[in-house]
């Protein structure tokens, strides 16, 4: 029986502690939002989670180079937005460009990282919310 009780402790303080993770993620986020120019390009930051997936270009956000700078390529933040109604399904958007990444200074190189992989994080969240969502409603489906 102790084991149940731990692992269900573990478990508890594991969600405890996504969950306060999740909200300081967010207020770091909007405030890299506002701070990164973002807002100018979407005025609500609810909004922000309408797209599809947000990327990076000139700065790499892979595990082996997390950071390192992409010679000869300018820094932007990339939004996607689908559009099942449109020929061309998915469309790119700029939500911020910064110049050259070999220029950027290492605070704001940070602050661009750090608003995409907080994005992410944020999304993925919402994500799980929604499928969870999903799942409650087609167990109400009666059995054929």
């Amino acid at each position: 029986m102790s084991s149940a009780l731990d692992r269900l402790k573990n478990l508890t303080a594991q969600i405890s502690s996504y969950e306060l993770e999740r909200k300081s993620n967010l207020k770091r986020l909007e405030e890299l939002y506002q701070t990164l120019g973002i807002d100018k390009k979407v005025s609500e930051f609810d909004d922000l989670f309408l797209f599809k997936a947000i990327n990076l270009s000139g700065l790499s956000l892979a595990d082996e180079d997390l950071g390192s700078i992409k010679e000869g390529k300018y820094a932007q933040i990339i939004a996607i937005i689908y559009d099942k109604d449109a020929k061309v399904k998915n469309k790119n958007v700029s939500l911020g460009y910064y110049g050259r990444a070999e220029k950027l200074s290492p605070n704001l190189k940070n602050e661009i990282i750090a608003f995409v992989l907080g994005w992410r994080f944020e999304k993925s969240f919402r994500t799980l919310e929604h499928y969870h969502k999903l799942l409650a409603e087609l167990k109400s489906f009666p059995a054929e």
